[in-house]
């Protein structure tokens, strides 16, 4: 058996799995529910908020070694599930019953089928289901192209579910509440559903296995190892995913999900082969997360692709200081961790998130979706600026969906992430690691300025301090240049006014007065030439035609008719089909121009809209899209162009 930490002392292959799903599903009601049948401390209680952050914990059963880590369910944190499927065996795929929740999992199936990652799929919440479950089935197979099979059907009491038949071994059990299922004879109603259930899972097995399909065929019934192995292979491949029912909050279904585990979840040797990883050679870990834990310093969460790792030893230059398993979600440090297992190992300095330790290239890991919104952190007391410099340090290296900018124009530092919800927690955990307090901003636009008429400004400085004076005279010819044409300077300068040793100091102030406009901000797209001009032979230097041309440019500019311009961003947004015209009415209402929108590559029953929309009306965007979505929209956007500042 196990001991405390989910280790297998005999030399068994650990492997793991990960839950993955939308918020809501109940993930993190079955993983403590998985933990608590294998005999760990099951954190049950009242109602739990939103999980936010990546959940590692331990587990030992009949004879297994098992890791299991929980995802994060809102779409703000998909790149933690993204990491933690790079490194797993299997993901379970927790689906709530209800048919019309489905599309919630269309994201999480294409990033299993982008990876490649075998799965399952758990429909949770059972006892909720009003309905079919051939419909919840329909609907889940409208959000992946992998074949979704039942390995169990819902038996039912009126309008209860109240147990399930095993479609391949085809007994019948009743759900107790808190407790295992106890076997109950098949009842008759039943049997012309599951038989019905189980021709359907053999044909579906029987595309993939000669051997079974000439059995199909033949109208003979195979045994139950002629369908575990090709269930096994096809679940293996991706070929079929495995649909099983239960409800984690009363404990129902738990103990078949684990059997099934035990069959169906790949060695590690299969999943490194999947990753073409050789079977020989030094010891081979990938780091997919890392965290500050306080007093235990920094921890970096890793898979053990080959070999085994000691506390101590050096992977590729870098000394392991600690290794820490997580049985029943509480850390436990250990001596070494073997192939296939996932631990945290301590004070891997320098090393980073999605790093390859050991001999092999690196490894191909998920890169963040862009960033799609926003916020400015503003400091209550400015000597807390050097603090909080090394937080956002650590606090982008824990979150690579987490980008930093100190904005050098506006002098701002921006965090940019997936939504207000990653935004403000990260700003939680900033404040509560720093202890200081904290405030957001909308980050300020870039706009710009420009002129719309040309004009011919003159400038004089003339002064008399004592010994040298300074003198200079300019005339200037300001003019706007077409949209993105940016700043030209020339001189039509004639019979000596202005000696050309002074003429670079008048293009160089002329481009600096730029920097800001009567409006306030930096002026685009206009060209400056210097006409005419005097100069006095003692008094004249670099420093007083600069000074005089930058007078020139500020009396100028502002008679030039001068315009703000905001920046116009080009946006391709992404939802379900059925909320197309929302996305659609949401964008015109923020002053944007739809350019059209079609089925979305790749993405069966989701479009694509393409429109150009002000900067400005996207600060809080991601907000109300998901709001109008059910939390599944996502956009893209790139600079596109400066155009004149208009309201809605």
């Amino acid at each position: 058996m196990p001991d405390a930490s989910g280790r297998q002392p005999g030399g068994a292959r650990p492997r793991s799995f990960a839950l993955i799903g939308p918020q809501g599903s109940g993930k993190s009601t079955l993983f403590d529910a998985l933990l608590g049948a294998a005999g760990g401390a099951a954190r049950r209680g009242g109602p739990r908020g939103m999980g936010t952050e990546l959940r590692l914990g331990h587990a030992g059963l009949m004879g297994d070694a098992w890791s299991l880590l929980d995802c994060p369910g809102s779409i703000e944190f998909a790149h933690d599930a993204a990491c933690a499927l790079a490194v797993c065996d299997l993901a379970v795929v927790v689906a709530e019953a209800a048919p019309g929740r489905a599309a919630g999992l269309g994201p999480v199936f294409r990033m299993l089928e982008d990876q490649g990652v075998p799965a399952l799929v758990f429909v949770n919440k059972i006892d909720q289901l009003d309905g079919r479950v051939r419909d919840t089935l329909a609907a889940l197979q409208g959000q992946t192209r992998r074949k979704l099979v039942l390995r169990q059907v819902p038996i039912r009491e009126g309008e209860t579910v109240t147990g399930y038949v095993d479609v391949v071994s085809e007994r019948a059990y009743r759900y107790r509440r808190g407790a295992a299922s106890e076997r109950i004879e098949l009842p008759p109603a039943m049997r012309e559903r599951e038989a019905e259930a189980r021709a359907e899972l053999l044909e579906a097995l029987a595309d993939h296995d000669d051997a079974l399909l000439e059995k199909v065929l033949e109208d003979l019934a195979p045994d139950l190892e002629e369908i575990y192995r090709p269930l096994h292979t096809s679940e293996a491949s991706g070929a079929v995913v495995s649909v099983l029912l239960g409800a984690a909050e009363h404990n129902n279904g738990v103990q078949r999900l684990w059997k099934a585990l035990r069959h169906d979840v790949p060695d590690p040797q299969e999943t490194a082969a999947r990753r073409g990883i050789a079977p020989e050679g030094a010891p081979l870990a990938q780091i997919f997360r890392t965290l500050h834990a306080g007093h235990a310093g920094r921890l970096s969460w890793a898979r053990i692709w080959r070999g085994q790792v000691k506390d101590g030893a050096q992977l590729d230059g870098h000394r392991v200081g600690g290794i820490h398993r997580f049985p029943n979600g509480e850390a436990q440090k250990v001596p070494e961790a073997a192939t296939g297992e996932i631990v945290a190992l301590g004070r891997l300095e320098g090393v980073t998130t999605g790093a390859t330790l050991g001999t092999e290239p690196p490894l191909a890991f998920p890169r963040p979706a862009a960033p799609v919104h926003a916020l400015a952190v503003v400091l209550d007391d400015r000597k807390d600026e050097v603090r909080l410099s090394g937080a956002l340090q650590r606090l982008a290296e824990e979150d690579p969906a987490l980008g930093v900018v100190l904005d050098p124009e506006s002098a701002q530092t921006i965090l940019h992430g997936q939504g207000e919800i990653h935004l403000r927690a990260a700003v939680e955990r900033l404040s509560g690691a720093l202890g200081i307090k904290l405030r957001t901003v909308r980050p300020q636009i870039a706009y710009r300025e420009t002129i719309r008429q040309p004009i011919t400004q003159h400038a004089r400085l003339k002064r008399q301090t004592g010994g040298h004076g300074q003198f200079a005279d300019v005339k200037l010819h300001i003019e706007p240049r077409p949209r993105g044409a940016g700043f030209a300077f020339e001189e039509k300068v004639v019979g000596g006014a202005v000696p050309r040793r002074f003429i670079p100091a008048v293009g160089e102030a002329a481009e600096e007065a730029t920097k800001k406009g009567p409006l306030g901000h930096p002026v685009v797209d206009v060209a400056v030439t210097l006409l005419d001009g005097s100069f006095h032979s003692v008094d004249s230097s670099d420093m007083a035609f600069a000074t005089a041309t930058r007078q020139a440019m500020q009396d100028g500019l502002a008679k030039a008719d001068p315009v703000l311009l905001e920046p116009i961003e080009a946006v391709t947004v992404t939802v379900p089909a059925e909320y197309t015209p929302n996305a659609q009415r949401l964008l015109t209402g923020r002053r944007g121009q739809i350019l059209g929108y079609a089925a979305k590559e790749g993405w069966e029953g989701w479009d694509a809209v393409e429109a150009l929309v002000p900067a400005a009306e996207l600060q809080d965007f991601i907000i109300e899209l998901r709001s109008l979505t059910q939390g599944l929209g996502s956009y893209v956007h790139r600079f596109d162009h400066l155009a004149e500042a208009r309201h809605k």
